[in-house]
């Protein structure tokens, strides 16, 4: 069977993560959605996602397909459910579509025409930005398991404190040396050719994914994700990053999300908890207004390419969008469009054609190319937020 993940209802509520991929390409725990579900299958799963994205996440269409929800996590009882069904059958959870089977993939899906087979099980969605961090302890736990089940860790150094080392998995090429690895309050993930450097402390969960570094002298308070070729020093706590995003200074980001290719400036400090300790209430690009996340600790939500200068400022609950580029003495305000250049003083708008030599220059760094691609994705998300940047 072809399976294909779909970006369902949520894309409008996880934006501004969902400008830049489709939501099946988000990361939470060690793997993005659509690796979850690729290895759950055992095949390449496909994308449903915004026109303009298809090119960089293209659709593969069969005589039958199973279309899934990607704001839904993949577990073993769920799988079995999705296996089973037949064409013109659908699963839902409470009233939300979940799979179904389909010959037409790119025609509207309409519920009175499938049978549908309702589960009353809670299961592992992501609805929110926050639910990325939120819910990633639960996230690395579950990849853990299914990345490490049968299989051998390499050894831990001797010079390390290792605890409750049966919760520690290195893959090939990990280095370690002289840090402090405690696995008591979750698992510690270290992918190939990762490097944490001396004098590191690390609290579980961990997801330290391929070739990424955690600079010297760095505390991590779990459950955190730095995905492949981040860069992370300072203090940290439940935070994601995507990929290629640096947070490689001292300084303190907490209940936090990263897209790509984001640079945070050395001391940059954000905070996660209102002085009244009130709930957080985070710009919603669904409601285009301040939504209720029912969280007490939330921090900074920046979409790719954006970066902040040394010495930054972020008040709780802050959210910035795509290709912003954030500096200056002052707490800047906590909705800040994409294509945007200033900080506290005031923003202008910042031009596309600066924007992607900062682009091709950073991705040059990784040797990756900012291709025509990328370059077309970018200028429509500019055009799509234009309307926000009224400053």
């Amino acid at each position: 069977m072809n399976f294909i993940l779909s970006d369902g209802t949520s894309r409008n509520a996880l934006l501004p993560f969902t400008y830049t991929r489709p939501v099946a390409d988000i990361r939470i725990g060690i793997l993005t959605i659509k690796e979850k579900w690729d290895k759950w299958l055992n095949t390449n799963c496909s994308y449903s996602t915004e026109g303009y994205l298809v090119k960089k996440f293209p659709i593969h269409i069969e005589v039958e397909n199973i279309v899934i929800n990607a704001s839904f996590l993949p577990n073993a009882d769920l799988v079995a459910r999705i296996k089973e069904l037949k064409l013109g059958e659908a699963i839902s959870s409470k009233g939300e579509t979940i799979a179904y089977v389909t010959d037409s993939p790119k025609e509207e899906y309409i519920a009175s025409e499938y049978q549908i087979k309702n589960i009353d099980d809670e299961l592992f969605t992501i609805k929110n930005t926050w639910d990325i961090f939120a819910k990633n302890g639960a996230a690395i736990q579950a990849d853990f398991d299914l990345l490490t089940k049968g299989r051998k860790s390499q050894p831990i150094p001797e010079s390390n404190t290792a605890i409750n080392s049966k919760h520690i998995f290195l893959e090939e090429g990990a280095v370690v040396e002289c840090s402090i690895l405690n696995a008591t309050t979750g698992p510690i993930y270290l992918g190939k050719h990762v490097e944490i450097m001396e004098g590191s402390i690390v609290r579980g969960a961990l997801a330290l994914c391929d070739n990424a570094i955690l600079k010297m002298g760095t505390k991590i308070y779990g459950p955190c994700t730095f995905g492949p070729f981040c860069k992370v020093g300072g203090e940290v706590n439940n935070v994601v990053l995507f990929a290629y995003s640096n947070k490689g200074h001292e300084g303190f980001l907490g209940n936090s999300v990263l897209g790509e290719w984001c640079n945070i400036g050395a001391d940059t400090n954000t905070s996660n908890l209102k002085n009244n300790y009130a709930p957080v209430r985070l710009w919603s690009y669904e409601t285009e207004g301040f939504a209720k996340t029912g969280l007490q600790f939330c921090g900074l939500m920046m979409g790719d390419h954006s970066k902040c200068g040394i010495n930054t400022m972020f008040n709780t609950g802050t959210v910035i969008g795509v290709s912003a580029n954030v500096f200056g003495s002052g707490f800047p305000r906590n909705f800040i469009p994409s294509y945007s250049w200033g900080g506290a003083a005031g923003f202008t708008e910042y031009k596309t054609n600066k924007a992607f030599e900062t682009a091709t220059a950073m991705m040059g760094r990784r040797k990756v190319v900012f291709d025509v691609t990328e370059q077309e994705i970018l200028e429509e998300v500019f055009a799509q937020t234009a309307k926000w940047r009224n400053y």
